[in-house]
C-alpha cells in the first residue's frame, strides 16, 4: 500500500468515527493483513479501526490514536508508538518486539501473549492492562505505571521495572528472574509463586504485598 492510497483510507474513517456523512457506516478503516511497513502514520486517528494482523514493522505511530482499536496478531516489530494512545485496544498475541513505546497510553489494553522483547515502554500508562502470559524479557519499563495490570504467568526476565508502580498489580506465577524492581511500588501486588531469583528488589514496598 502506498502512502496516498492509507491516507484516503484515513480521510473515509474520520466520518465513521464522527457519522457525519451518508454511508459512514461502511468507511472504517479496514486494514487487516496489510503490509504497511515503514509507512507514516504518526498523529492518525485510527480509533476502532481493524489493524488484525497488519504489518506494521517500522511504522511511525507516533502520538497516534489507536483507542479501542483492533491489533491482534499484527506485527509492530520496531514500530515507534511513542506518546501513541492505545487505551482499550486489543493486542493480543501481536509482535511488539523492541517498539518505542515511551509516554504511551495503554491502560485497559489487552496485551495477553504479546511479545514485548526489548521494547521502550519508559513513563508509559499500562494501569489496568491484562499482560497475561506476554514477553518482556529486557523490558525497559523504568518509571511505568503498572497499577493493577494482570501479569500473571508473564516473563519478565532482565526487565527494567525501576520506580515502577505496580500497585496491586497481578504478578502470580511472573518470571522475574534478573529483573530490576529497585524503588518500585509493590503495595498490595499478588507475588505468590514468582520466580524472584536474582531479582533486585531494592527500596521496593512491599507493603501488604502477597509473597
Amino acid at each position: 500500500m502506498t502512502q496516498q492510497e492509507l491516507s484516503v483510507i484515513l480521510e473515509k474513517h474520520q466520518h465513521w468515527i464522527y457519522e457525519d456523512c451518508a454511508d459512514w457506516e461502511q468507511m472504517r478503516a479496514d486494514l487487516s493483513g496489510m503490509d504497511l511497513f515503514d509507512l507514516d502514520l504518526s498523529g492518525a486517528d485510527l480509533r476502532g479501526a481493524n489493524l488484525y494482523e497488519t504489518d506494521l514493522r517500522e511504522v511511525n505511530l507516533i502520538c497516534a490514536d489507536l483507542r479501542g482499536a483492533n491489533l491482534c496478531d499484527a506485527d509492530l516489530h520496531g514500530a515507534n508508538l511513542s506518546g501513541a494512545n492505545l487505551s482499550g485496544a486489543c493486542l493480543c498475541d501481536a509482535a511488539l518486539y523492541g517498539a518505542n513505546l515511551s509516554g504511551a497510553n495503554l491502560s485497559g489494553a489487552v496485551l495477553r501473549g504479546a511479545n514485548l522483547s526489548k521494547a521502550v515502554l519508559r513513563r508509559a500508562d499500562l494501569s489496568g492492562a491484562d499482560l497475561n502470559g506476554a514477553y518482556l524479557w529486557r523490558t525497559y519499563l523504568s518509571n511505568a505505571n503498572l497499577s493493577k495490570v494482570d501479569l500473571n504467568g508473564a516473563g519478565l526476565r532482565n526487565a527494567d521495572l525501576f520506580n515502577a508502580n505496580l500497585n496491586g498489580a497481578n504478578l502470580s506465577g511472573a518470571d522475574l528472574h534478573n529483573a530490576d524492581l529497585c524503588a518500585a511500588d509493590l503495595s498490595e501486588a499478588n507475588l505468590s509463586c514468582a520466580k524472584l531469583v536474582g531479582t533486585c528488589l531494592c527500596d521496593a514496598d512491599l507493603s501488604d504485598a502477597d509473597l
